[in-house]
C-alpha cells in the first residue's frame, strides 16, 4: 500500500503536486489552497471600508499586518480591549494553514516547486524554505512570520518533514501571537495618528475599494496576455 510520504516523493505531474490520479484528499487540499488565494482577493474591497471603522472585525476576516496596527492603536484611544485586538487575529492569519501543511504531508517538495515557480529566485527560495524548516525544526513554524521567506513554504517543509498537526497547530498559533503582540504594539504606539489615518481610508473607502478592484482586473488580464507569448517563444 503507497503511503502519503511515498506519493510525496513520486515525481508530480506537470502543473500539480500529485503523482498519479489524484484522490479525494488531494483535491480537497488543493482546493483548501486554492480558496485561500481567492479568499483573499474577494476580501480586497471590503478592507478600505473597514479599517478606519471596525479594525478588529477586519483582524478576525483577515489577521492582516494593516488591521492588527490600527486596531492596537484603537485599542490606545479606548475604542476597544487590548486582549481582543490580540486574540481577535489569529483566526484570520491561521485559517488556511493547515491546508499547507497537510499538502506538505501529502506531496512534499512538489508543492514548494509550484509555489516558488522554476525560476532562479524560486530555486532560492525553495532551498531556504528547505534548509530553515530542516534545521530549526519547530522553531522553523514559531518563527515563520520573521524569517526571510514566505511562511507558507515553511509550514509545507513542516508537514513534509513529518511534524504532527497537533503539533503544528499549537506551534502556528504561538507564532500568530508573537506577531500579532508586535504589531499591536506597534499600533498602540501609533495611536491618535495610526487612527486618524485609518478613518481617512475609510472615509473614501468606496472609491478606493473600486480603484483595487480594477487594479487586480487589469493585473489579471497582463498576466494572461504574457502567459500566450511565452508559450508561443518556447
Amino acid at each position: 500500500m503507497t503511503t502519503a510520504q511515498d506519493r510525496a516523493s513520486q515525481a508530480p505531474q506537470p502543473g500539480v503536486p500529485w503523482a498519479g490520479r489524484p484522490r479525494r484528499a488531494d483535491l480537497i487540499c488543493w482546493f483548501g489552497i486554492a480558496a485561500s488565494g481567492l479568499y483573499a482577493l474577494a476580501i480586497i474591497p471590503v478592507r478600505p471600508l473597514l479599517i478606519g471603522s471596525h479594525p478588529v472585525l477586519l483582524e478576525l476576516l483577515t489577521g492582516s499586518m494593516t488591521s492588527i496596527v490600527t486596531a492596537g492603536a484603537f485599542a490606545r484611544v479606548g475604542q476597544v480591549p487590548l486582549f481582543l485586538v490580540v486574540v481577535s487575529a489569529v483566526p484570520g492569519m491561521i485559517m488556511f494553514d493547515p491546508f499547507f501543511w497537510w499538502a506538505g504531508r501529502r506531496w512534499g517538495r512538489g508543492l514548494l516547486l509550484i509555489f516558488a515557480g522554476r525560476s532562479r529566485r524560486g530555486a532560492r527560495l525553495v532551498a531556504r524554505a528547505e534548509r530553515y524548516g530542516r534545521r530549526l525544526g519547530w522553531l522553523g513554524v514559531v518563527f515563520a512570520y520573521y524569517l526571510p521567506i514566505p511562511a507558507a513554504l515553511l509550514f509545507v517543509v513542516a508537514g513534509w518533514t513529518g511534524m504532527r498537526l497537533i503539533t503544528f497547530v499549537l506551534l502556528d498559533v504561538v507564532a500568530a501571537l508573537l506577531w500579532i503582540g508586535m504589531l499591536a504594539a506597534l499600533g498602540y504606539y501609533l495611536g491618535q495618528d495610526a487612527v486618524d489615518v485609518a478613518r481617512t481610508i475609510s472615509h473614501y473607502g468606496l472609491w478606493i475599494s473600486i480603484a483595487l478592484v480594477a487594479g487586480v482586473i487589469v493585473v489579471q488580464r497582463l498576466r494572461g496576455r504574457r502567459t500566450p507569448a511565452t508559450v508561443d517563444a518556447d
